[in-house]
């Protein structure tokens, strides 16, 4: 909104531009008064009054620039707060994952607490309120908590936080949102989690500056997609669009927990890595170096297995670029480590298989954000009350 809105209840119009104002900084990250200026329109006295309140509700940060050559007094720069803080949860099936990320889009910390089996929603719920308990003392150092955001991998109904259905964590019909809150005395909002992983990088990752763009995260709960057409996310009637995980790449493959026979999450499978790697469990960034130091050692049996699954995955993505017509592919998780090992593969892949207007101009790319990916996007949920209304 510009100076030029009338005809409007002037506090409404505060509201707003304060919301723009620090919707601005926390994801464009620190930006000069005079920048926020030319951006929004509005004059330097309505910015600097914006900033000012803004700094008074322990939002932001205002310092002096560094030295420059240009001429006159530089524009103080204004920053997030990163000691106004999200806590993010993503329950796996053999770990649940707890964050603490700053306004600033900085994860702070990070703690994985393994669980040995598929933990059921309750006790997901225990070991996160019993991880966030033992937080303690780093959040007392935020200046504010604004709540708990949930990445899971599996169809959530986004107004109540229930998850519908997590087929590999065997979860129906459970209000895991309102368990949390209810553990933690924070408000709680869910999300699945491959939505939540391609808002973070789009707004913060590789999907930065991409109007259209298909995201797809593989982790040990298999493979979810997100879908930004147009700038918006793609969620469907009631938010579970986007699940390219279940799209039929074998049909002569095996049952899916779906109940379907060929699902890409079958073919396509962080488990089957990890079985030819030897090991029991893994972090992204950890299976990502294991696989690169047994295809570079040579290793028949991993080399086999990374080019199987990247045949089906190529098959998967032939599919969403002639549906979809992405500017960008970007994939996360360990879909984004079996990319990596061989960058060329893959698109040239697509390209053979896809329709040739539609591959031309696609770029295919690996999340930029690693491991914080889903704890950045599931912060990004918990901020959304203070972002769209500051004020409050």
């Amino acid at each position: 909104m510009n100076g030029k809105t009338t005809g409007t209840n002037l506090d409404t119009v505060r509201r707003h531009n304060l919301a723009t104002v620090l919707g601005m900084v926390h994801r464009g990250g620190p930006v000069a008064r005079s920048a926020l200026t030319l951006a929004t329109g509005l004059n330097r006295s309505t910015i600097g009054a914006l900033v000012a309140e803004l700094v008074e509700q322990g939002l932001v940060l205002e310092r002096e620039p560094e030295t420059s050559n240009r001429v006159g007094r530089p524009s103080p720069v204004v920053a997030a707060d990163g000691r106004v803080v999200a806590l993010a949860v993503n329950p796996e099936i053999d770990a649940v994952t707890v964050g603490v990320v700053g306004l600033d889009a900085q994860v702070h910390r990070r703690v994985r607490y393994p669980t040995g089996h598929v933990p059921t929603a309750q006790e997901a719920a225990a070991i996160a309120s019993a991880v966030i308990d033992g937080l303690r003392p780093d959040l007392a150092s935020a200046s504010r908590v604004v709540g708990i955001g949930v990445a899971v991998p599996g169809l959530v109904r986004e107004d109540d936080g229930v998850v519908r259905l997590a087929p590999h964590l065997e979860w129906a019909e459970e209000p895991f949102a309102a368990e949390l809150a209810a553990a933690t005395g924070y408000p709680v909002l869910a999300a699945n989690d491959a939505h939540l992983g391609a808002n973070a990088e789009r707004l913060f990752g590789a999907g930065k500056g991409a109007a259209d763009l298909v995201y797809l995260n593989g982790g040990a709960s298999g493979i979810g997609a997100g879908v930004i057409v147009g700038g918006a996310p793609l969620t469907g009637i009631s938010g579970y669009a986007g699940e390219l995980g279940h799209t039929l790449v074998n049909s002569g493959g095996v049952r899916c927990h779906c109940g379907a026979i060929g699902c890409l999450e079958t073919e396509v499978s962080q488990r089957a890595l990890l079985r030819v790697l030897g090991l029991e469990s893994a972090d992204p960034d950890e299976l990502a170096r294991a696989l690169r130091v047994a295809v570079e050692a040579g290793a028949a049996e991993v080399t086999a297995e990374v080019d199987r699954q990247l045949g089906f995955l190529a098959t998967a993505l032939r599919n969403a670029t002639n549906v979809f017509d992405p500017e960008r592919i970007v994939l996360g998780g360990f879909l984004g480590a079996l990319h990596e090992l061989a960058p060329e593969r893959l698109p040239e892949l697509v390209a053979a298989q896809a329709l040739a207007a539609s591959a031309e101009t696609l770029t295919i790319t690996r999340a930029a954000l690693g491991s914080d990916i889903l704890l950045i996007g599931a912060a990004e949920l918990a901020f959304t009350p203070l972002l769209a209304s500051p004020a409050s």
